[in-house]
């Protein structure tokens, strides 16, 4: 199956242009839930494609509003190239999104589409759940202050946290993009301490020797305080060992969620995430 059998199309891909910044992106993170999208620019002939704008970099970057310096590059793909290619390059790149450029953006594939393939028999994918899931899992208590569980996901470099009870039970879970969902930029000032420029400073302008204290903005990503159990999604999909991959894609397609705790009876053993089953291919 080949890249063009898969991706979404240019004109179906939601795009936002430089000059922007911070705000054009946000709305789409926050209320479509995407992870990532490109970011063009109109010339008088055509449209360059110039990088992408991920969650990660609103959340690390609160005093960044400018696309241009927020946008990173990513690898791309051609629109022939095989899907199982695709997948590989997500890997290595750590992205879910691979843009599909030849000349001009022709459109966007992501995890989720090669999800797609799968569960549609699209693509081969022999295995089980038990077989691909990963076994280390990140948790956070469910009482943990959300932004202290932001920072968990952030030093673990994982996009979720199963979420344990007073008991240690698995109780839900915390994903990124609940985080961004209730995220905000807030604005204030940080103070620069008193600038005192004495007689002999080479600095010191005709006649001003202290210009006082000044204040530069400052912006700040607010995440609420309150505990993981109040954003955290309770209603949890599980998937035993047994479960062929195509029916663990089918569900992750049904539910519109990136992973699901592997369990053995009611024990919590694993996770497979999405990317699982791209490495799978």
């Amino acid at each position: 199956m080949n890249v063009a059998d898969a991706m979404t199309p240019r004109e179906d891909v939601v795009v936002v242009e430089l000059p922007g910044t911070r705000d054009d992106v946000l709305e789409y993170l926050q209320e479509r839930g995407f992870s990532s999208v490109p970011v063009v620019k109109q010339t008088d002939d055509s449209e360059e494609y110039r990088g992408l704008v991920s969650r990660e970099e609103l959340i690390e970057r609160p005093d960044e509003d400018q696309l241009a310096v927020l946008m990173r590059e990513v690898p791309t793909v051609t629109a022939d190239e095989s899907v199982v290619d695709a997948a590989r390059l997500m890997i290595e790149a750590g992205t879910r999104r691979v843009p599909v450029v030849d000349g001009v953006l022709e459109g966007i594939i992501t995890v989720t589409d090669v999800i797609h393939a799968i569960a549609r028999s699209e693509v081969e994918l022999d295995a089980t759940a038990g077989e691909i899931a990963t076994r280390d899992v990140n948790t956070t208590y469910e009482e943990t202050p959300l932004p202290v569980a932001e920072r968990e996901l952030y030093y673990a470099n994982a996009p979720y946290a199963i979420c344990l009870d007073d008991s240690g039970s698995m109780n839900g879970i915390l994903t990124e993009v609940d985080i961004i969902e209730v995220a905000r930029v807030v604005e204030g000032e940080d103070d620069t301490g008193d600038s005192v420029a004495g007689q002999d400073d080479e600095w010191m302008w005709e006649g001003i020797k202290a210009v006082g204290k000044r204040y530069i903005p400052t912006r700040n990503v607010e995440i609420p305080a309150e505990p993981v159990s109040m954003f955290m999604s309770e209603d949890l999909v599980t998937v035993p060992e047994s479960k062929p991959v195509i029916e663990v894609a089918q569900a992750l397609i049904t539910e519109d969620i990136e992973q699901i705790p592997l369990v053995s009876g009611d024990q919590l053993i694993g996770v497979v995430r999405d990317s699982d089953l791209l490495g799978a291919l």
